[in-house]
């Protein structure tokens, strides 16, 4: 598994891009030009990596386009030693991102194939998150709540009770909503106190569906 000066000279190009439609958050951009996404592609689709595209990675689901990660990474507003509950493993490329960040990351994964190969690819480059879960991401992490955020890295038909109830007062929950097939709306939820929430809807996105139910 190699990264080389021309991966880091894509990775700045990549960088470039993302400033150019809005990020602005320097963890973030630091975060992209640190993690190698290409080893979290199928080899295949390595002279793509730095694209910004998603990708299909195995069991139906994808790695998202990297502005997306990079635009719901700064919706987040992390910052060192945040915990950070992500619903949606995936790849491991968002869980990288996060953990570039200085977040404490906790994680969520509803496919065992996507479970079973980041549990071992993330060790072996160096990132290690707090906790890697096979579950119900609609369930969240109640065990390790309260969180300072809370990411979903696939579209939900609404917003998950459980998920609201184990973030901080004060925390973020970025997660896209709407229909299966159509395209979501992102959505930031702040935690205002116990019982309130300011919430906005920020533009149109496509992710794949999250999934529930795991026996």
């Amino acid at each position: 598994m190699k990264d080389t000066a021309k991966h880091q000279g894509l990775r700045n190009q990549l960088v470039t891009v993302l400033e150019q439609k809005g990020i602005t958050d320097k963890a973030v951009l630091d975060a992209v030009k640190k993690v190698p996404r290409h080893l979290f592609l199928n080899s295949s689709f390595e002279d793509y990596a730095y694209q910004d595209k998603a990708f299909p990675i195995g069991a139906g689901q994808t790695i998202s386009q990297p502005y997306t990660v990079a635009y719901q990474s700064q919706l987040l507003e992390v910052k060192k030693d945040h915990k950070v509950l992500e619903i949606g493993t995936g790849s491991g490329y968002q869980t990288a991102i996060l953990f570039a960040m200085g977040a404490k990351v906790y994680s969520v994964e509803r496919q065992s194939e996507l479970f079973k190969s980041t549990s071992i690819l993330l060790p072996k480059l160096g990132i290690r998150p707090k906790h890697l879960s096979f579950g119900d991401g609609y369930k969240g992490l109640p065990n390790y709540a309260p969180f300072d955020s809370i990411i979903v890295t696939a579209g939900a038909p609404m917003i998950p009770k459980p998920l609201m109830a184990q973030l901080k007062v004060g925390g973020r929950l970025v997660i896209p909503v709407g229909e299966e097939g159509k395209p979501q709306i992102m959505n930031l939820l702040i935690r205002k106190n116990e019982t309130q929430f300011e919430k906005h809807e920020l533009g149109e996105f496509r992710f794949v569906p999250l999934l529930e139910n795991k026996n």
